[in-house]
Parts: C-alpha cells; structure tokens; sequence
C-alpha cells in the first residue's frame, strides 16, 4: 500500500491532503506540533498513524519518519513538507523572534524534512518529495517579506534536489498556490483583499495528488512546478515573460488598498 507523510497535516491543506489520499486508500500519516488538532485527527481517522513534530528539530524529523514508516514497512512514496507560518507587516515592525520562527519553519524545516526523508524515499520505487512553494516567491511581496524570501528558498531547493536526487529515482516538485481558505490568510497581508482569497485547501489537495501522479509529458519535460488556480497561472507566466520593471509595477500595485 503507498504511504504518505505529512508535516503540519493536523488543519487547513496538510488535513485536506491527508484526506484526498485517504480517500485513495493510502496510508497516511499525519504529524503537527498542535496536539488538540492532532487528538482531533485520530478521533475522526482513526487508521491514520499520528504524531507530535517540531520541523526544526532535526531528532524529532527522524523520530517521526521511523514511527511512520515502522507501520509501512520501510515504504514512503510521498513526503509532503506542508508545515509552514506566516506572519505578516512591514518587516520593521515584527519582532527578531517572528521572523527567525518563519525562517527555521518555512526554510530550515523543510530542509530538514528533506535529509530525514531521503533514505526512505530512496528505497521506494517511484517515490516523491513534495515542497508546499507559494505564489509570493514569483516575485517579492511587501508585508509578507520574510514569508515570501522562505518560500523562494522552497522554490530554489525543489529545483536543485530535483537535479540531486534524479539519480536515485525520487522526484521533487513544489506546489504554488495563491492566498486559500485557511489560517494563514487570516492577515493584514494586502494581497488577500486586492486578490482575494478563493482557493481552497481541498484544490491544493488536489494539486498535490496530481504532482505525484504525472503525465507521460510531466516526466519528460521533468516539470517541477504546479501552479494551483488561474491566478496563480498568470501571475507566474507575466512574471516569466515580462520584463522586471513591468513585473514590479503589478506587485506594488497588488499591494496597495
């Protein structure tokens, strides 16, 4: 039976992802730091094995990955990295301690989940690593700066481990959406009102699902990237095709009220 991993998977798009590949018939595994969510979890989805995870502790990673894979036998055909904060403002007025929890969550615990996983991954045919990108690193976001710069740094990693880790039969590829119906968009972050917030975690799930299981040209071209809502399609294909002072102007004109 495949099996998947998720980081931060007890609410909003890791619960959604557990749940469309439940639905699948796989063994999911879902692991937070939050334990009344977690309790939540394994009351409504009891075959599900759960677990407390800091993401930016490398023990706790490797703890985690040998409870779930003991239930797998050695098998891990998805490592979704889903955990992720955001805390929003002008970088001048968060706290040091705000923006080193985003950089240690967002950058280095995706890291980290990445090294745990890799033996595991290694030893099961066809399997992948999936890095939970945003569209706030197609081009730099006021007000979420710290958040945005993380999650070029996903972007950046997915591109390179996909080149590292082809030798040895593990894809890598990142998710991108824009704001969705979830915690995290409950901000002051400018873009939620000039952009709205219309997708959902169940469509990012979908994504997910569907990164992991590519098409023939998918393999091929060795995409990496899978842009979640037609937003997001076209702000990455401006961002691709426009000249820079032309892709800054519609930024700062998304970030104004």
């Amino acid at each position: 039976m495949s099996s998947i991993f998720v980081s931060g998977g007890a609410a909003g798009i890791g619960l959604a992802t557990a749940e469309r590949f439940a639905r699948e018939g796989w063994t999911v595994g879902v692991f937070d730091v939050d334990a009344d969510a977690l309790a939540k979890c394994k009351a409504n989805h009891p075959d599900w094995i759960v677990g407390t995870l800091d993401v930016r502790d490398d023990k706790q990673w490797a703890d985690a990955l040998a409870e779930f894979t003991s239930h797998t036998g050695g098998r891990l055909d998805v490592l979704d990295n889903n955990a992720g904060i955001l805390v929003a403002g002008p970088l001048h007025e968060i706290s040091a301690d705000a923006i080193r929890r985003q950089i240690e969550i967002d950058a280095l615990g995706v890291t980290l989940g990445a090294q745990a996983a890799f033996e595991y991954l290694r030893a099961t045919p066809g399997s992948h690593l999936v890095n939970i990108a945003s569209a706030s690193a197609i081009y730099g976001q006021p007000d979420i700066a710290t958040y945005s710069a993380a999650k070029f740094y996903v972007a950046g990693l997915t591109e390179a481990l996909e080149l590292e880790w082809e030798p040895y039969g593990i894809r890598v590829v990142g998710i991108w959406p824009l704001w969705a119906k979830t915690a995290l968009a409950d901000t002051s972050a400018k873009t939620t009102r000039t952009l709205g917030v219309r997708i959902t975690p169940q469509q990012i799930a979908d994504k997910v699902w569907e990164s992991v299981h590519p098409t023939a040209n998918d393999r091929r071209l060795h995409r990496t990237s899978y842009s979640v809502g037609l937003q997001t399609t076209l702000l990455a294909n401006v961002a691709k095709f426009a000249p820079n002072f032309a892709s800054r102007q519609i930024n700062k004109l998304l970030a104004q009220d």
